[in-house]
């Protein structure tokens, strides 16, 4: 086992990589030997994926290793009929909408926020809930809503914005709830027909959150080996070597890489906020993967005077991707991002067609920014 690290620069130190490079390749040639056939693990955050590219991680792995880009970037699996909703409500009069930035230029069928923004919609930038919260504050006579994104990382802050909101009595603030759930994707992809994958490297931020528990099922029901895995080289590659020593040995279990800083039973707080403001067990519909069944979280009753859905109609109609795009096979893992027909063609970050082209952690723009710009031919 590689000594522990202390220190940002260790976990980026190109001898250690290489170190563990030659013990990934070495545990998986005796794998791939077994199996008859290439190793597919995949990385669920995209996090992991812009790590995985950045540092050019997949350039040192042995040909027995493929890396699948998963679907674990929330903006990403926005569907198209989602931000339509969100556009709906930014576009009314009395309405300041409040955004994160990654949201602002995902294109939905009738554009994106900041189209709206541009034609006149009070479109903010936040970079938390709570300045959300602060905007509501400021404008007493404006109805201001969140567009609460993200997987179980973001769902905290968002749980403590509705209690200091309630304690307040702040009601011109809302939520248009789109938070999402982590396991019951992830089961989605493992039930995917024709997707082999043999190993699973589980996303460091939500199980800061979360804990171990929420993985247990890949091991248990699927008898494939998960690593909770940070976020630097370094913890990617280690990580790579762990699941892979897993394989080696017959074992599948649920691993924590990422020690440092999540704990297996996860944020105690965290989770009581959670389960305080939000309800699972909604049917979600995510980008390319279709409705997911229990993903979805909706404010408990008590909290329910702060839905924007509540106060405001939205058309929450299934849009069908634009002509040609492909995210839907990037993110289920069946397409690597350079093979869509699209790619740097009709679609790249300064004009994306999918989601996956618009986040700096969408598998699309990250295979952009840091290998098809670095191998194009000079002009």
């Amino acid at each position: 086992m590689p000594m522990p690290m202390q220190y940002i620069d260790e976990f980026r130190d190109p001898v250690h990589a290489r170190g563990l490079a030659l013990r990934i390749a070495e545990l998986a040639a005796r794998a791939a030997a077994a199996r008859g056939r290439a190793l597919q693990i995949m990385e669920f955050c995209g996090g992991h994926t812009h790590t995985i590219f950045r540092y050019g991680i997949e350039q040192m792995l042995p040909p027995e290793v493929e890396l699948v880009h998963g679907p674990g970037c929330p903006v990403c699996v926005l569907p198209l009929g989602r931000i339509d909703d969100a556009l709906s409500v930014a576009l009314r009069p009395q309405v300041i909408f409040t955004t994160f930035g990654d949201a602002m230029r995902v294109p939905g069928a009738q554009g994106s926020l900041l189209q709206a923004k541009g034609a006149g919609a009070d479109v903010r930038m936040v970079y938390s809930p709570l300045d959300a919260l602060q905007v509501a504050r400021a404008n007493p006579g404006r109805e201001v809503v969140f567009f609460a994104l993200g997987f179980e990382t973001t769902m905290p802050a968002t749980a403590l914005t509705v209690l200091q909101a309630d304690r307040e009595g702040l009601r011109n603030f809302s939520l248009l709830c789109c938070h999402i759930a982590t396991a019951p994707t992830l089961r989605a992809v493992l039930d995917e027909p024709g997707l082999g994958l043999d190993g699973f490297l589980a996303p460091g931020h939500v199980s800061m959150v979360t804990g171990a528990e929420p993985f247990q099922f890949v091991a248990r029901d699927y008898r494939k080996p998960i690593v909770i895995t940070g976020f630097e080289p370094v913890d990617v590659l280690q990580s790579l070597w762990m699941v892979l020593r897993q394989i080696d040995e017959g074992r599948a279990e649920v691993e924590n890489q990422y020690s440092r800083v999540v704990d297996t039973s996860g944020n105690r707080a965290a989770l009581q906020a959670m389960a305080q403001v939000f309800e699972a067990g909604e049917d979600a519909h995510w980008r390319g993967l279709g409705a997911i069944g229990g993903s979805g979280f909706r404010l408990r009753g008590r909290f329910a005077a702060y839905d924007a859905e509540a106060r405001f109609p939205v058309p929450a109609a299934t849009r069908e991707e634009p002509p040609g795009c492909q995210c839907g096979e990037v993110l289920r893992g069946m397409l690597q991002p350079q093979n869509c027909r699209m790619f740097g063609k009709g679609c790249d970050p300064a004009n994306p067609l999918g989601a996956l082209m618009v986040s700096s952690e969408g598998a699309c723009a990250a295979y952009y920014n840091y290998r098809h710009r670095q191998t194009e031919p000079a002009r």
